[in-house]
């Protein structure tokens, strides 16, 4: 059984790694998807073509989220694509993504820097699900991609790990608030996970990233979409505002 049929879904960053595996799983459970993705048309639609093989729908939307008129953008192109699927302009599942990495230490963070990685990472989000409340009705899900290092110090993401911890203040402050509407809002938070980069495919660096977690080996996309899949299922309803953690037991080492 299809548990998302009739549903539809926006999952942004979804041309690759996680966001791919996550548009890719809610496809098979029958939502109609939208891909969306900020440069690579291509590997956006190959992640559409992939969801209509295994009998799904999906459509590509294109939007470069942090900087201005970013959300006006993306749902122009996501409402023309469900009128075009569904005739209406329902959407019942938004997964909020898409983020960039810092990778800078601590003395070397400049305020460019800091107002980039909070722009996508926090603002954004939070623009969307305010973009989105019209659309969604009750029962409606948002679910946002955080991280394990929210809760461990990596210092050279130090300025990433704030900009996710923003994000998990959406869906404690959000789910609060849409509780009456019966919309939930919670978040994942994956530790190291395979994103398809040339550097996790080296053998040396895959056994060392294995050994950050408790079952020994590499993240994969697929660990984190079914997770999203829970919370977006009718499965999910009885959980709001709560951080789940889906690292591998990254935090028990």
């Amino acid at each position: 059984m299809q548990k998302l049929a009739g549903k539809t879904a926006l999952v942004t960053g979804a041309s690759r790694g996680i966001g791919r595996g996550i548009a890719e799983r809610l496809g098979r459970d029958g939502a109609l998807v939208a891909v969306h993705y900020q440069s690579n048309q291509d590997a956006a639609e190959q992640v559409v073509a992939a969801i209509g093989a295994t009998g799904g729908r999906a459509f590509p939307v294109r939007a470069e989220l942090g900087v201005p008129g970013d959300v006006d953008i993306l749902f122009e192109g996501l409402q023309a694509g469900l009128k075009e699927h569904t005739g209406g302009s329902t959407l019942d599942i938004v997964v909020n993504n898409a983020g960039i990495m810092g990778g800078t230490a601590p003395e070397e963070i400049t305020p460019e820097q800091v107002n980039r990685l909070l722009a996508v990472n926090a603002t954004a989000p939070l623009f969307i699900v305010q973009r989105a409340l019209p659309l969604l009705p009750e029962g409606g899900r948002v679910i946002n991609v955080s991280s394990a290092l929210t809760r461990m110090a990596l210092p050279q993401e130090l300025a990433y790990a704030m900009s996710k911890a923003a994000l998990e203040m959406l869906g404690l402050h959000l789910g609060r608030h849409l509780a009456p509407r019966g919309i939930t809002v919670n978040t994942v938070a994956p530790g190291i996970t395979d994103n398809g980069s040339e550097m996790l495919q080296v053998p040396e660096v895959r056994e060392a990233m294995a050994k950050t977690n408790a079952f020994g080996r590499m993240g994969e996309p697929a660990d984190i979409a079914d997770a999203v899949a829970f919370l977006a299922s009718a499965d999910g309803r009885w959980l709001t505002g709560c951080v789940l953690d889906v690292s591998g037991g990254t935090l028990l080492m």
